[in-house]
Parts: structure tokens; C-alpha cells; sequence
């Protein structure tokens, strides 16, 4: 009987591999089509792989917690209704790896653009170095065995055994055998009343992304203040007629993506991302939403072409993510491209904040909570003092690329149009 292989699916442009998470079917076992074979991660989202035909599992290629290239081959199916086919892996062969080595070779090229190609890393080593609490500045420093001299896992091992040095106790420099380590951990006693719990894998994984992005864009954040009292009244007088009109409700957060893409529209240098010496502008605006899960994670689903929307596209597309983001039902894909990025630090109560940016994007929009605030107004009769919605804005931004003029400028923009939303608007 024909074999069908079963390959790791190609989830996104810039995804190259994927982490194997749980195996649902065992050798021998009877698959039907799409039915559901295996769990894997990527260091976006997780994702779920299903059968391409129906049969039975005649081989497995991996273990769980393996790290697989797209395109590899992870398991293989016996089917007996493809007739006389002498096999079926052929033909799903023969499309895929050609896609699969023309973005290898994209990423090789942009690896060696920069001067040192260590700093490709592969999910399974950022994971590793995040585990083991080494900072990108330190990862940068060990020399990798791999091809084009790229860090493997065993490269960090060989250099965790060697990190710890003997030096002299600078305090007492006849203790000549004491010895530290590079990172000065916290020492805990065993009577200690503490729990120690371990990182998930999403955890590590935005853990990484964090210090990474420290690492790579020196960070710089913008503050202003928005008089929101037409958006909050507007969405007071509408959301019951809105929800009754169109099925769905409407929160803050698509009148924030309306602002934002304005601004964006007036100042493109904030929808860009750095390569080397190179600055890259991109055309499209997708707007990437950061969503806090029920495990207290973090995700960013992104709205792609968010300026060809408008407010009910706004608000459906804002809720679809969001629901699928708690329910852990995203698609790769829907992480994936985005050029900036809005957080909303005042659902949880915050005022403002700093975040840090969503890399390789060069700018981060926070909103904080809306407060009534006494506030002093112009009007005909002359300034008086009057009860207004308020609320902070924060943006954080490259400064390779983005001066304090133009984040500034850009963040004020964003504050205006919100200011400036017309109550009336008919929806």
C-alpha cells in the first residue's frame, strides 16, 4: 500500500520551524483526513497538525519536544485508496520544498547581512538561553559549531560548563578559590518559606522576545494626555443600537486602531523596521493588538490592512481575534506580519506605561485607563473648568530611525484624533 507523508506545514513567512508538543496518534493507530495528529509551537502561537488522508500511522519521525524544519517530513500515512499510485509523498513533495529552500535561503542572506551571523538563533537555543538566564549580549559571545557558525543547544551546554570561573574575592584577597558564576543568582535556603514555580513555555518564550528587543533598539517613550469625552460619550450612546444592528460589541479598541492609522498615514516613518543600514517602509498597515490570555500571557494577533477598513470591519475583526486568542484557537498566520502595535495597559487599571517594542517593528502605542479628571476648557464665555474623560499615552520607539520630533509628533497625532471624534457619527 501507497505511503503519504505527512510534513510540518508552513505557517507564516518569517516561521522556519516548529517545536513538536504532543503526539495524538501512535503507530499503528487508524487517522482520518483532517483529523487532528499532532500538537506543535512555534515561537509565535500554537497550533494543531492535521492528517492529509485517512489510513494508518505507519511511522513516526519525531519525538515530542523536538525542534522540526517546514516542510520536513514528521510522520507517515498507509492509505489504501489511492489506487495504483506508486506514492502519494511524491507529489506533496515536490511544491513545498522548493518554497521551503528559497526561505532558507532568504534567511541565510538576511543572517549574513549582519556582520556577526550568530545572532540567528533557532527557537530551541533562545529557549535554552532562557532557561538558563543568558542575555542576548552573552549569547552573542559564544562561538557556535554549527553551520555558518550558528549556535546549536550543544554550544550553550559546553558553555554553561565553563561559566563558572575562579577568581580571586576581590573583598578578601587572600580567598583565592572562591568561585562565582557570570549571573549572580539568588542563593535560597532550603528552609526558605517560598514557592519556586517554573516558567511555561510561552513564558520563556516572551521572556526572550523581551531582552531581545532591549538588546536590539534603544528604547525611548513619548507621554501625552488625550481628552477622550466625545469617544466615551459616543460609544455610551451607540453600543446597545450597535450591538443590536450588528451582532457584535464594540469596545475602545477599534476607535484606537482608527486613530492610530491615521497617524500612521500622516507620519509612515513610524510603519517601518530596520535592516542593518537600511530603514524598510512598509505599505501595509497591520496592526498588531497585544491580548492578555487566561494563562496571563501574552499574545499579538494583528489586524492585517487595518486601513482598509472601516469601524464595523474594525470591530469584527478585533473581536474574531481576541475570542480566538482566549480560546487558543489562533491560526500562525494571525501573529504574524504586523507593523505596529497597540497595547492597552488600562484594562487592567494602569494609567500609562512604557512597553517595550514588538520587534522588528520601530514603535509601541499604549493606552492607559480613562479617568474623569477636572480639567480647564476654552470656550466662548472664556476658560472654565469642567469633569472630562482623560487618558495617557505612551509611545516607545527605535531611536536608530525614529528622533523625538517625529515620536513625539506622531503620538500627538494619535491624540488628536481621538480628541477630535465626532459623537454624532451615525453607525
Amino acid at each position: 500500500m501507497p505511503l503519504i507523508d505527512l510534513l510540518l506545514p508552513k505557517m507564516g513567512e518569517s516561521i522556519m520551524e516548529a517545536t513538536i508538543l504532543k503526539w495524538h496518534k501512535k503507530v499503528g493507530e487508524a487517522v482520518k483526513k483532517d483529523e487532528i495528529v499532532l500538537e506543535i509551537a512555534t515561537d509565535k502561537v500554537d497550533s494543531e497538525v492535521p492528517s492529509v488522508a485517512e489510513g494508518i500511522i505507519s511511522e513516526i519521525l519525531y519525538h515530542e519536544n523536538d525542534v522540526v524544519a517546514v516542510g520536513a517530513v514528521i510522520a507517515r500515512i498507509q492509505n489504501s485508496k489511492l489506487g495504483n499510485t506508486e506514492n502519494r509523498s511524491a507529489e506533496i513533495k515536490t511544491a513545498l520544498p522548493v518554497i521551503i529552500e528559497d526561505k532558507q535561503k532568504e534567511a541565510t542572506v538576511a543572517a549574513l547581512k549582519n556582520t556577526n551571523h550568530k545572532y540567528f538563533y533557532s527557537p530551541a537555543v533562545l529557549q535554552l538561553a532562557a532557561t538558563e538566564n543568558i542575555g542576548m549580549q552573552e549569547l552573542g559571545k559564544i562561538s557556535g559549531t554549527g553551520n555558518e557558525g550558528r549556535i546549536s543547544k550543544k554550544d550553550i551546554l559546553a558553555y554553561l560548563k565553563k561559566r563558572n570561573t575562579v577568581i580571586p574575592n576581590v573583598a578578601n584577597p587572600d580567598d583565592k578559590n572562591k568561585t562565582i558564576t557570570s549571573f549572580q543568582k539568588e542563593a535560597i535556603p532550603s528552609d526558605s518559606n517560598i514557592e519556586i514555580v517554573e516558567m511555561d513555555r510561552m513564558r520563556k518564550l516572551i521572556a526572550n522576545h523581551m531582552v531581545r528587543s532591549k538588546a536590539t533598539a534603544p528604547h525611548v517613550t513619548s507621554f501625552t494626555e488625550a481628552d477622550v469625552t466625545n469617544m466615551v460619550q459616543w460609544r455610551l450612546k451607540v453600543k446597545s443600537a450597535f450591538e443590536k444592528k450588528h451582532a457584535e460589541k464594540i469596545t475602545f479598541t477599534p476607535i484606537f486602531i482608527e486613530a492610530v492609522v491615521q497617524a500612521i498615514k500622516k507620519f509612515p516613518m513610524i510603519n517601518a523596521s530596520v535592516d542593518g543600514n537600511h530603514i524598510i517602509i512598509k505599505k501595509d498597515i497591520n496592526i498588531g493588538m497585544a491580548t492578555a490570555l487566561p494563562s496571563g500571557s501574552l499574545i499579538v494577533p494583528v489586524i492585517k490592512n487595518a486601513d482598509n477598513k472601516n469601524m464595523i470591519g474594525l470591530v469584527k475583526e478585533v473581536n474574531r481575534l481576541a475570542n480566538n486568542a482566549r480560546n487558543n484557537t489562533l491560526l500562525p498566520d494571525a501573529t504574524q506580519g504586523g507593523t505596529f502595535t497597540l497595547t492597552n495597559v488600562g484594562t487592567f487599571g494602569s494609567l500609562m506605561g512604557t512597553p517595550i517594542i514588538n520587534q522588528p517593528q520601530v514603535a509601541i502605542l499604549a493606552v492607559g485607563a480613562i479617568k474623569k479628571r477636572p480639567v480647564v476648557i476654552e470656550t466662548d464665555q472664556g476658560d472654565m473648568i469642567a469633569i472630562r474623560h482623560i487618558m495617557y499615552l505612551s509611545l516607545s520607539y527605535d531611536h536608530r530611525i525614529v528622533d523625538g520630533s517625529l515620536g513625539a509628533s506622531f503620538l500627538t497625532e494619535v491624540a488628536k484624533q481621538l480628541e477630535k471624534f465626532d459623537n454624532n457619527r451615525e453607525i
